[in-house]
């Protein structure tokens, strides 16, 4: 994994959250549960892109 990518994996993975967010707070009455896991999904999978970016360099420093 590129570590120079950790922050882009970040900002998108915040983005994305905040979009979750704004998803929820429209449609609050009656939310689509659906629609809230599929909006989960990708900011789950950035965060996660961006441990691993982060875990690839420090193992890289101690090695």
């Amino acid at each position: 994994m590129n570590p120079k990518f950790k922050y882009l994996y970040l900002i998108g993975g915040i983005v994305a959250t905040i979009l979750l967010i704004v998803q929820i707070v429209t449609t609050y009455p009656t939310p689509n549960t659906v629609g809230i896991i599929l909006g989960a999904l990708p900011a789950l999978a950035l965060f996660y892109l961006s441990y691993k970016a982060y875990h690839v360099k420090k193992d890289n420093e101690l090695m």
